[in-house]
């Protein structure tokens, strides 16, 4: 007798009295999982079969795309503002998509998270058109108070800057201020990318987070849009005694300190007065080309738009999500990243570091907010859910990330 063709195809019973299927061979591959925050898989292992053409295809399109970013890199910088980016992790994700489900669909899938952001880029540029007063110099008394009568911004530049606007001289710890501010650019949408191929219940998740935080910090910039160091370094007091959003001054280096006076006691050679030095690194990671992507990203945002710091809060809320997600030992860069990351914002003069601590405070408030959301949508299925019908996945509703879902409710597979 033949055995029943699901036997024969996945090794699992068929009908009552059917032969069981023999089992995988040892060291035969096996679909890794998609886990939950938890740990715990969202869908059984299935075994691989023999390599299909799709895989070659697959890989020839990744090879494909590898090569196009080198030269997009080496021809036109790093790709740093958020379009750039996004672009290229939906050509990414089509690429390693092929064979495994429709291209189509994991385009259109990721657009609308894509879509969103590139629209709030937008969007947050028109706060400073509502004619809301601007924070000038409140900020800079809470800084004074928290740092014991030491403004945090101006202390830094004095004892670490060296070199001046036209002659820079950047040190080790330059290059690491450039470069974790502009990993905010990066990590949260690779995120995402990540998570869509893996696991779409938890891209899902980080997607409900993110978004939250961008449009609450946009709410918030409406309200209480606030300058930053560079710009207070840039405006005297009776130019900016109406609380304008958008002053002459702060288009032009002022060469007296502003707000904040003269620095005293600047390393030789320094320029005594606090400046924007977030992109100082660039010149020694040879990559110059990274600046018109910085300088448009400048053009789109509202400047007056930091308070609070939506760079802090999307770091600490990226180290909130994959904090029980990955390996223990990860945990301690975990820990130094937001520490790292409010250094180079207060260093390089982009926020105080009160608009710091209120990002953090934000991004733990988003997060507890969507788990709260979370866990009611799930207690809710659940006591719609028939007695004895199969429960549904831990980590939302079942989802077709690579195949249907099994008459039970849960997903087949997470990933191939």
């Amino acid at each position: 007798m033949l055995p029943h063709p699901r036997t024969a195809r996945t090794g699992r019973a068929g009908p009552a009295g059917a032969a069981t299927g023999p089992p995988p061979p040892v060291g035969s591959s096996q679909r890794s999982l998609g886990r939950s925050a938890g740990g715990h898989p969202t869908g059984p292992a299935r075994p691989v079969g023999p390599r299909a053409p799709w895989s070659v295809l697959r890989r020839a399109a990744i090879f494909a795309g590898v090569l196009l970013a080198v030269w997009q890199v080496h021809s036109y910088g790093i790709p740093l503002d958020r379009e750039g980016v996004l672009a290229w992790l939906v050509v990414g994700l089509a690429a390693a998509g092929v064979g495994r489900r429709a291209v189509v669909p994991v385009v259109t899938g990721f657009l609308p998270f894509a879509l969103v952001l590139i629209g709030y880029d937008y969007l947050r540029g028109l706060s400073a058109g509502l004619g809301m007063a601007t924070w000038w110099q409140p900020q800079i008394a809470v800084d004074k108070f928290l740092s014991f009568g030491t403004e945090p911004t101006v202390w830094l530049q004095a004892h670490l800057k060296y070199g001046t606007s036209t002659s820079p001289d950047p040190h080790w710890w330059d290059v690491l201020n450039t470069l974790c501010y502009n990993s905010f650019f990066l990590l949260p949408y690779v995120l995402a990318a990540v998570l869509w191929l893996r696991n779409r219940a938890e891209f899902h998740r980080w997607a409900l987070r993110f978004v939250a935080l961008s449009f609450v910090g946009f709410a918030l910039f409406t309200l209480m849009p606030a300058a930053r160091p560079w710009a207070a370094a840039r405006c005297t007091a009776d130019q900016i005694a109406s609380h304008p959003s958008d002053p002459i001054c702060m288009n032009h280096d002022l060469h007296t300190g502003g707000l904040f006076g003269p620095i005293a006691n600047v390393r030789p050679g320094a320029d005594p007065w606090v400046q924007r030095i977030s992109d100082r690194g660039w010149g020694d990671l040879h990559v110059s080309a990274a600046q018109p992507l910085i300088d448009k990203g400048r053009h789109v945002v509202d400047p007056v738009a930091a308070f609070p710091s939506l760079h802090l809060a999307g770091t600490v809320l990226f180290v909130i999500f994959i904090w029980a997600r990955v390996n223990r030992w990860w945990r301690p860069l975990l820990v130094a990243y937001p520490l790292v990351m409010t250094f180079s914002l207060v260093y390089s003069g982009e926020h105080y570091l009160i608009d710091c601590i209120a990002g953090a405070i934000t991004a733990a408030l988003v997060s507890l907010a969507a788990d709260r959301i979370e866990r009611a949508r799930a207690s809710k299925r659940a006591t719609r859910m028939p007695p004895g019908a199969g429960a549904k996945d831990s980590d939302g509703p079942c989802v077709d990330v690579v195949e249907p879902c099994s008459p039970e409710g849960r997903r087949a597979g997470t990933r191939q």
